[in-house]
């Protein structure tokens, strides 16, 4: 399939949105962060049900976005397009799980979790960099998954102070 040509079948087509996260990997600048902030309806809909909540979701999601990116690997013919962005969800989901979830530590808990996860999936700390060789969509999403572990571990270090 060319690089300009959209997905063909349907289930290519529901893959393409997911893989985007629903249009936010088609912002023109910073795809990643329009991903990651797509991600914050997600945190207060998970809010209400804790911890447990935000990792089942991102497991869930993990197994959508390797699927999903994988069809837009293939649609562009390149290792890890920009306009994925299914794969900071999942990072940023992982990272608010050790966050703080109420009151206005909970806001803060929302915020310095999505920093952590932003540097963490631009610094690539072992093994997210590593990650990114991995076949299809799981270098795609599990280099992701890396630097939302490593925000989780942070943030459970920055909550003693929060």
């Amino acid at each position: 399939m060319s690089t300009s040509s959209p997905p063909r079948s349907f289930s290519d087509r529901v893959g393409h949105w997911f893989a985007v996260w629903f249009g936010c990997g088609h912002v023109p600048r910073a795809p990643g962060t329009a991903g990651t902030i797509g991600a914050i309806p997600l945190f207060y809909l998970l809010r209400p049900y804790g911890p447990v909540a935000f990792v089942a979701a991102a497991a869930v999601l993990l197994g959508v976005g390797v699927w999903a990116a994988g069809v837009v690997v293939r649609e562009k013919g390149t290792h890890d397009p920009q306009i994925v962005c299914i794969d900071e969800v999942v990072g940023v989901l992982i990272t608010w799980a050790a966050a703080p979830l109420y009151g206005r530590s909970g806001v803060y808990g929302m915020i310095v979790g999505f920093v952590l996860f932003r540097l963490f999936d631009q610094f690539k700390p072992f093994p997210a960099r590593r990650a990114e060789s991995l076949p299809r969509g799981w270098g795609v999403m599990m280099d992701d998954v890396f630097a939302g572990i490593w925000g989780a571990a942070v943030m459970l270090i920055l909550r003693r102070w929060m």
